[in-house]
């Protein structure tokens, strides 16, 4: 879809359809207003005629309004006015750019965008519409063998500033927002890949793809490297797959100076089974977005490359397949760790940590100026936070500022837990340095504690993804969060760079 900014008068638009919107109970936007006026009050009398009482979520679309250019004229519900809020007009434009897409309109101008939100700037706006316009388009149907065929889809889409002089800024937040969504899009294509194509190989594939598209530099680490560098925590979760494991590494360097990168990880589990400690069989075809984390952080580097920031981002990817097999390992098996510290696996479905532990150890050695992990970690984090929330866990509290600051600003939401020394000891093991599980409570916490051991040495955070990451039901498939959260992160970062 092709997207532009545009300043001008709503009943001037020649286009197959231009959208307003209306306030609950029956109340024009100022863009509305001003069509209704070049009208001769025809919007009022239909809103009165009781089409259209403004409530969010409801639309009403009008053929040949006279007085205008366009063809059609949507009318978008925007609820009442003293609550319109982020979650309204992200609901506002997601309803409209649907509407589009289903009745015909090969091109729209979207007035919603000159419409206020309390605290948020002409940027914002337009950078979080470009997002939304795309999630709301989006269709994963590669592997059906008959497409469901949109009619005549949108192809254009205009977004509406109201001064002139606000269209730089509004250029420069469309291809922000463009960015991001390109990188939300990888990140949903990928989770939505059922395990049998989307492997650890297919994962390195796509990184190595991305480092030739954009020119950065990307390493792939095979079974022998992770050996000798002494990844067994790693190799341990991979034993009982034939899927052979990777250590993805990549490194986007934005700044001419030599400065410290800023370092993603993210957890790559292409298919969980649980191995020994084997899940219950609902649901488990599920377990494919187990490498949500992996690709949360391709999709992100995705973004800031086309953004072409001006920092250092490194992303580390440790991926492989959780399965039971001969092989596999079992709960009471001991493990070393790259880092040297020994690790009893109680339970063998609590791998994302076993991996990540080794991708922070090794992210010691890029000398990083911030580490945060991703991961679809704990179903406690779910029942903790629900769908709702990502669970925000941070050894420096500067970090955690931050890390939350840009959830609020991506309207990609993020909630900060305890990662206090008083949950370590349930992490003891009488014969190894630590258990990987903690035991039933604070699960999400327990584990985050776990991780925390092998992040002493810089500054780190932790996002446990795995209530954000997917939806299940009617509406299946990846959300790709938390991109735009990391997205908005790296932007601020950059920002305070220039």
């Amino acid at each position: 879809m092709e997207f532009s900014i545009k300043s001008g008068s709503p009943e001037k638009q020649r286009s197959a359809c231009v959208v307003v919107g209306v306030f609950e109970p029956r109340k024009l936007s100022l863009p509305a207003e001003l069509l209704d006026n070049a009208a001769r009050n025809y919007l009022s009398d239909v809103i009165r005629g009781g089409d259209m009482e403004g409530k969010a979520g409801s639309t009403l679309l009008l053929h040949k309004v006279p007085g205008t250019l366009c063809d059609r004229v949507l009318l978008v519900g925007l609820g009442k006015e003293k609550e319109f809020r982020e979650k309204e007009y992200c609901q506002a434009i997601r309803c409209a750019v649907k509407t589009l897409n289903e009745t015909g309109s090969f091109d729209g101008v979207i007035f919603l965008t000159e419409i206020a939100v309390r605290k948020r700037s002409v940027a914002w706006r337009i950078r979080q519409a470009s997002i939304v316009a795309r999630e709301a388009v989006y269709r994963f149907d590669r592997f059906k063998s008959k497409k469901d065929e949109v009619r005549r889809p949108l192809r254009k889409l205009t977004f509406a500033v109201e001064r002139r002089n606000e269209l730089a800024a509004a250029e420069a937040a469309l291809a922000q927002g463009i960015a991001i969504a390109d990188g939300v899009a990888l990140t949903k294509n990928l989770g939505n890949l059922p395990g049998n194509i989307c492997t650890p190989t297919h994962l390195a594939e796509t990184a190595q793809s991305l480092a030739q598209e954009y020119g950065f530099d990307c390493q792939i680490l095979e079974n022998a490297d992770m050996e000798a560098l002494g990844m067994h925590a790693l190799l341990a979760v991979a034993r009982g797959s034939r899927q052979a494991p990777k250590l993805i590494v990549a490194h986007y360097r934005g700044s001419s100076g030599g400065a410290a990168p800023l370092v993603l990880v993210g957890k790559g589990i292409t298919f969980d089974s649980g191995g020994i400690s084997l899940k219950p069989g609902a649901e488990m075809d599920e377990m494919k977005y187990d490498m949500c984390g992996a690709a949360t952080v391709l999709g992100v580097l995705k973004a800031c490359a086309a953004m072409k920031l001006p920092l250092n981002l490194s992303v580390i990817i440790p991926t492989a397949e959780n399965m039971p097999g001969g092989n596999a390992s079992r709960p009471g098996d001991i493990v070393t760790s790259m880092s040297g510290q020994t690790i009893e696996i109680l339970n063998t479905d609590a791998e994302g940590r076993l991996i990540l532990c080794d991708a922070l150890t090794y992210a010691e050695s890029l000398s990083p100026e911030t580490v945060i992990d991703v991961a679809t970690l704990t179903g406690a984090c779910v029942v903790a936070l629900g769908h709702v929330a990502s669970g925000l866990f941070a050894n420096d509290d500067g970090l955690a500022r931050e890390l939350l600051g840009a959830a609020d600003e991506a309207h990609d939401r993020a909630w900060q837990l305890p990662l206090w020394d008083d949950y370590q000891e349930l992490l003891k093991s009488p014969f190894a340095d630590m258990a990987n599980i903690g035991g039933r409570w604070g699960g999400a916490i327990t584990a985050a504690c776990f991780l925390s051991r092998f992040t002493k040495k810089y500054e780190w955070a932790h996002l446990d993804i795995a209530g954000t990451a997917w939806k299940s039901g009617a509406d299946k498939g990846a959300t790709g969060r938390p991109v735009p959260l990391l997205a908005h992160y790296l932007l601020k970062r950059a920002e305070l760079l220039t």
